[in-house]
């Protein structure tokens, strides 16, 4: 008989959500991943206000994970393969706040597992790590057409361009974590 799930969840900003979507939904372990938006003042923010970038809000996803079978620092190092830490409001060609690095923590374990894992990340790097660990306020879910966006829109420019390379990237260097 097996043990029951541990289900835990962290909330994760490296640029377009739907990039980092459509890489969580891939691995084997997580079990839910909603693309939203967190780290800004406005409440029951819009698409269209965070694009704007006034509102302080990141794209994010919440990523909801067994962590019987795949470990928040394992989290973390899909994470870090899979956007550029470095680069402050930016990731390529989408530009803003809302598109900042940022791991929002949901405890003092999560927050001190984050500040491990970007201690060891850095010296990956050579360039600073820009992410930022704040505490999770407050998590507003995306409106619906933006969930499992690449799986509904493979054939969009943006999801054979960018997001088709991210995750070609990361079943190479994940393969083990993949789901079957």
């Amino acid at each position: 008989m097996s043990s029951p799930s541990q289900t835990q969840t962290v909330t994760l900003a490296g640029g377009c959500f739907w990039c980092l979507e459509a890489a969580y939904t891939t691995i084997r372990g997580v079990t839910k991943v909603v693309p939203g938006y967190a780290g800004g003042t406005k409440p029951n923010p819009t698409y269209e206000e965070v694009s704007g970038g006034a509102t302080g809000h990141a794209e994010v996803v919440q990523v909801s994970f067994d962590s019987k079978v795949i470990t928040l620092k394992e989290i973390l190092e899909i994470f870090w393969a899979i956007h550029d830490p470095t680069t402050p409001n930016r990731q390529g060609s989408d530009i803003g706040t809302q598109y900042r690095s940022m791991i929002l923590y949901e405890s003092v374990e999560q927050k001190k597992a984050a500040e491990d894992s970007i201690k060891a990340v850095a010296k990956l790097w050579p360039s600073p790590i820009v992410t930022e660990l704040v505490p999770l306020e407050t998590f507003y879910p995306a409106e619906e057409y933006h969930r499992n966006y690449f799986e509904r829109n493979p054939s969009q420019a943006y999801c054979q361009v960018v997001i088709n390379s991210k995750l070609k990237h990361l079943r190479e260097q994940f393969a083990s974590k993949l789901k079957a």
